[in-house]
């Protein structure tokens, strides 16, 4: 097989994937006539997603923000941590145990606590944006940082390395391909703390358009609500792997041709 019609093949098979899918919801709703109230026909919703483009577009607009923001904050604040981590076997100790704690808290149950300190509005979702995007981002950076070897490490001590300059010149970037794997889920971890927000107590957002869509039984707006939602986290998942690729390009290794 050459080598266009493989880089072909692979760019198709994930609009093939989601054709079939959309063939098989289709003729399944046909088959067993299923009311549009319980599942909509995917050419309903598609048909809905057009005509209501103008309101979803702006729903989405606030729910893209208060993502990218919560997701921005949770990338600061997750690689100083994780390196504080990775660093130290100190801080490792009193913080990594407490971050568990706090990540097995359901996300879902700060919403109201959140409401209740900045009230009903944007900020309840930027913080539970940054909330459930921090974890992956710590741990993969400790995690990359605790890659480096000790025969690396004792190699450079005796060349006269001190720690600060092991920690920058090999563990960060020993680091950054974890990193960027962890943004690539983070991103897409913010979309559905600000959906959460917005469900739970928004005035605004995707999540509110499609609590609203719910309460009125209309299924074919609430799917449209979640085909906008999976197409943004689709979007910046791929600026995620873009600014990956560019920046980690000497972490990607040639593929084993069959």
């Amino acid at each position: 097989m050459s080598e266009r019609r493989r880089n072909f093949l692979r760019l198709a098979m994930p609009w093939l994937a989601i054709a079939i899918l959309l063939v098989i919801w289709e003729v399944a709703c046909i088959v067993f006539d299923l009311p549009e109230i319980l599942l909509p026909r995917p050419t309903r919703v598609f048909e809905v997603f057009f005509a209501r483009f103008d309101i979803l577009l702006l729903f989405c607009w606030q729910t893209l923000w208060t993502s990218l923001i919560g997701f921005l904050i949770a990338i600061a604040g997750g690689l100083l941590l994780g390196l504080a981590i990775g660093a130290s076997p100190f801080v490792y100790s009193g913080l990594y145990p407490l971050l568990i704690a706090f990540n097995a808290v359901p996300k879902v149950a700060l919403v109201p606590i959140l409401m209740i300190w900045v009230g009903v509005g944007a900020l309840p979702a930027v913080v539970t944006a940054f909330v459930i995007s921090f974890f992956p981002i710590v741990v993969n950076v400790a995690t990359g940082l605790a890659t480096i070897e000790p025969e690396m490490r004792d190699v450079l001590r005796s060349l006269g390395a001190s720690h600060l300059e092991i920690l920058t010149k090999v563990g960060i970037p020993r680091a950054m391909p974890y990193l960027f794997a962890s943004l690539k889920v983070a991103i897409t971890l913010a979309f559905i703390g600000s959906v959460i927000s917005e469900t739970v107590g928004g005035n605004r957002g995707i999540g509110f358009l499609m609590l609203s869509a719910g309460a009125r039984n209309d299924a074919p707006t609430t799917f449209a609500g979640l085909f906008a939602i999976a197409i943004m986290g689709v979007l910046m998942y791929a600026v995620c792997a873009l600014v990956e690729k560019r920046m980690t390009r000497w972490a990607f290794r040639g593929e084993i041709v069959g």
